[in-house]
């Protein structure tokens, strides 16, 4: 086997206030947020999307309740519901981890159609708006998952491939730096040219299907590569559950983009 990369070993715990820890992983959380925040103030000050600026602050407290509880409910249902349901209580320790990006997806979606009924919003416009903010999120959890030393990738030889603490002695793939690029970098890069083009006002819901079905291609191939749960294994043939959840994620975004391509055309 090629010598590995050293993991750069980061304390989890950015700083400690008292008998408080703050992990990098909360702050990769906060900083998604805030930032995607304020991408969604630029995308409305440039009237790149027809949501009105002053409902921003109502848009980002709803999304974040979304995030948090369907993301840790994707987690207790998708994941791991034997040792949940004989554990309920511990599914409130959310700062022990545990989070899945599909069911804070579900919990997002939620959240903009519960923030576009109240606001008179059309929830394409609102859709729109998440997805292309959405990848900043996306970006800062995966650097947390690497920093954390957790959902690496599957052994292997390339010459980047890291020894992670607790992946046992084999070289194994940075999926998790993978995934930052792929469902970080390369959306947001995505998104943000559609909303130049003006495909945020001009077509509404193209950019929520590419974000999705972005998404799902990337996350899909990634796990290719990811090591699969311990817990779980492959759940379907030689397919892990990040795989089976993607599917119908593709499947969605495509007949979103669809959709808004022939309402455009035939407006």
């Amino acid at each position: 086997m090629l010598a590995a990369l050293v993991f750069p070993v980061i304390d989890p715990v950015a700083f400690q206030v008292g008998p408080i820890a703050i992990r990098w992983y909360a702050l990769a959380y906060l900083a998604g947020l805030l930032l995607g925040w304020q991408y969604c103030l630029f995308l409305a000050r440039s009237r790149r999307v027809p949501v009105s600026l002053n409902r921003m602050d109502d848009l980002l407290w709803m999304v974040t309740v979304g995030v948090i509880v369907g993301g840790r409910l994707g987690y207790v249902l998708f994941y791991n519901p034997a040792y949940f349901i004989a554990n309920p209580l511990d599914i409130l320790m959310v700062w022990k981890g545990g989070m899945a990006f599909h069911g804070g997806f579900l919990g997002v979606v939620v959240a903009g159609c519960l923030f576009a009924r109240r606001h008179g919003v059309p929830v394409a416009a609102v859709a729109d708006t998440v997805s292309a903010a959405t990848p900043i999120g996306l970006f800062f959890g995966r650097i947390a998952n690497f920093i954390n030393g957790e959902l690496y990738g599957r052994a292997s030889d390339v010459p980047w491939a890291m020894v992670f603490p607790a992946g046992g002695p084999f070289a194994r793939h940075p999926s998790q730096l993978y995934e930052a690029g792929l469902e970080g970098l390369l959306l947001f890069i995505i998104a943000a040219a559609a909303m130049s083009r003006g495909w945020g006002t001009d077509r509404p819901g193209l950019v929520t299907g590419l974000f999705v079905t972005g998404y799902g291609v990337s996350r899909f191939l990634v796990e290719l590569l990811r090591e699969p749960d311990r817990h779980l294994g492959f759940v379907l043939g030689q397919m892990t559950m990040g795989q089976l959840l993607s599917v119908p994620m593709v499947v969605a975004g495509c007949l979103l983009i669809g959709w808004s391509v022939r309402r455009s055309v035939t407006r």
